[in-house]
């Protein structure tokens, strides 16, 4: 089996990715652990939202990498993450926010097939 990503982008994503980067630059991700602005995934200029440490990079989405802590990534390993966007005011710090849209993270989880690739118990 191919290298199974652990998140991924839909359509509907990727083009809002895309435009973010025309107007911002590169930009980054970072799923927010439910302080402030409740569990979405943040969207912030590449380099502006300072990762620590116990950050994890679960992959990327149309060139934008994406973390998330390791505290939270224990919780959320054995699933998939499905970065989809919905109508809305995005999170307050997002670079989303004025577009009219938010990003909103669905999930699955992993096969039995997929966690064996993944290394996963």
């Amino acid at each position: 089996m191919d290298t199974v990503p652990k998140v991924l982008a839909t359509d509907e994503a990727l083009a809002l990715i895309r435009q973010l980067q025309d107007k911002y630059g590169p930009v980054m991700f970072h799923q927010s652990g439910g302080c402030c602005d409740g569990s979405s995934p943040m969207c912030y200029p590449e380099g502006e939202f300072l990762l620590g440490e116990q950050d994890v990079r679960l992959g990327e989405m149309g060139g934008a990498p994406f973390y998330m802590s390791q505290a939270q990534y224990d919780y959320w390993k054995y699933t998939q993450l499905i970065i989809d966007v919905v109508p809305g005011r995005g999170g307050m710090f997002s670079l989303e926010g004025p577009e009219g849209k938010r990003f909103l993270t669905r999930s699955r989880v992993f096969t039995d097939e997929e966690r064996k690739a993944l290394g996963l118990p």
